[in-house]
């Protein structure tokens, strides 16, 4: 299975002529499917035009391409022969990606530059996972302003925000979502007691966000690039 993928420059290809002797097609034809993606976006980190030698050793042009690919091609190709040669390409593929991941660093420099990677993947992924963990961690119902805090925006501010956004209107002194997101589970409305400038008891509806309304918001946010402040940088 280790023949069908190779690793190149750090990362883990099969060749044009490969995946024709496999597949059982004409390389001149596996060369035609992949000229004709000479315009998708992203071509060139997935295919490398190269020259490859033939059964006879002499040097052919040919196409050495990664997993992405491999599977823009390998589309195409039908049948239930086909079938089960995707699947071990699949393998190869997992296979020899598992390879370089647990690779051991052959010099002190590289172990460095491993482990500086590692902490900086770690350091870019932990507030996010800090974020969401503290979010998904508290079941109960969140004020809009507790999540405007952790947006850096006053409650005010939030709500204009999401208002622009079109996710809620006032009614009243009340914030409600806009239909679309209504009966989704994403907030709770519930009465308010408070005191009004004369000092009499009054009570008024306030919406409250669900767990799963948070992550909404979340993902949402995301989407706009709007970030919580643990996760924005400076």
């Amino acid at each position: 299975m280790n023949d069908l993928v190779i690793m190149k420059d750090k990362q883990a290809v099969t060749s044009s002529l490969q995946v024709a002797d496999k597949f059982g097609k004409n390389h001149r034809d596996v060369l035609r499917t992949i000229d004709d993606l000479k315009d998708v976006r992203k071509f060139a980190q997935m295919f490398l035009e190269t020259n490859l030698p033939d059964s006879y050793g002499r040097n052919r042009r040919g196409y050495y391409m990664n997993r992405d690919g491999f599977t823009l091609i390998a589309m195409g190709f039908t049948g239930s022969k086909a079938l089960q040669f995707k699947l071990q390409y699949i393998d190869a593929f997992n296979e020899m990606e598992q390879q370089v991941k647990f690779q051991v660093p052959a010099t002190l420099p590289e172990a460095l530059r491993l482990a500086a990677d590692q902490a900086e993947k770690i350091s870019v992924l932990q507030p996010k996972a800090d974020y969401t963990d503290k979010m998904l961690a508290n079941p109960g119902l969140e004020t809009t302003s507790v999540i405007a805090k952790n947006y850096g925006y006053s409650t005010r501010e939030f709500n204009k925000l999401l208002h622009g956004l079109g996710i809620q209107y006032k009614q009243g002194k009340t914030w409600l979502l806009y239909a679309k997101y209504q009966n989704q589970g994403y907030t709770h409305v519930e009465p308010f007691p408070y005191k009004d400038s004369k000092g009499l008891e009054q009570v008024r509806n306030t919406m409250k966000w669900t767990q799963k309304g948070q992550r909404f918001l979340y993902e949402f946010l995301e989407s706009k690039g709007i970030m919580p402040k643990v996760e924005q940088t400076a």
